[in-house]
């Protein structure tokens, strides 16, 4: 049998789309691609087609693909007909580009105290940054969480969000769900939070890894 000449989609590349290294848009044209990222979010937040959005501003679909890429700068006219269509005020179209880039730097040993409820068993947490109202649209907390002789075994942790574990020294098993990870140094663990998870057994202390939380920002 003659075989296909159909070639598979590399499935690493397929999940891996997005390239890290990538550079934006020029800054003269950061304003017209922030204006199109957010009438693209309103639009999708209401269920709605680019063919319904156009019917409702009376707009062509090219018109409306071309403002929702960043390919040209829409006039104030056509702003507030979006506007309108889409039932948000005209100032939600720039917030993308007005909202300053934040960062976090947090010098060794600096990092916040936190009470959490791991906390009463022993569980030592340190958060190492923090990042609301980012352009994402996604929180990130990256903990740097220490047990030592006197930490007992917390029953179970269960949060929305997905959860990176990344063990620096010690031994962990770790579980998730109904299956059990023996963690050392240098291994890592990336987990559904929704998940039952949490230290099961305390093998060699002190054990100290990173524990990096996202889940969806509220807007």
């Amino acid at each position: 049998m003659a075989k296909s000449g159909k070639q598979v989609a590399n499935p690493e590349k397929a999940l891996l789309a997005q390239d890290p290294h990538a550079v934006r848009e020029p800054r003269a044209n950061n304003l017209e691609m922030a204006i199109g990222h957010e009438v693209r979010t309103y639009r999708k937040k209401l269920g709605i087609t680019v063919a319904d959005l156009a019917q409702a501003t009376g707009m062509s679909v090219g018109m409306l693909s071309k403002i929702e890429n960043g390919n040209i700068s829409p006039s104030l006219t056509t702003l507030q007909a979006l506007s309108k269509a889409l039932g948000v005020p005209l100032t939600a179209f720039f917030r993308g580009f007005e909202e300053p880039k934040s960062a976090s730097f947090v010098k060794a040993g600096e990092g916040v105290n936190l009470e959490r409820r791991g906390t009463r068993a022993g569980h030592h947490y340190s958060l190492l940054g923090h990042s609301e109202n980012n352009t994402s649209g996604v929180i990130v907390e990256p903990y740097l969480i220490t047990l030592n002789a006197s930490s007992d075994i917390f029953p179970t942790f269960q949060h929305e969000g997905m959860e990176f574990l990344y063990m620096l020294e010690g031994e962990v098993v770790y579980r998730h769900g109904d299956r059990l990870y023996r963690m050392e140094a240098g291994d890592s663990l990336f987990f559904d939070a929704d998940a039952p998870h949490g230290p099961e057994e305390l093998v060699k202390l002190p054990a100290r890894y990173l524990s990096i939380i996202s889940y969806p920002q509220q807007r």
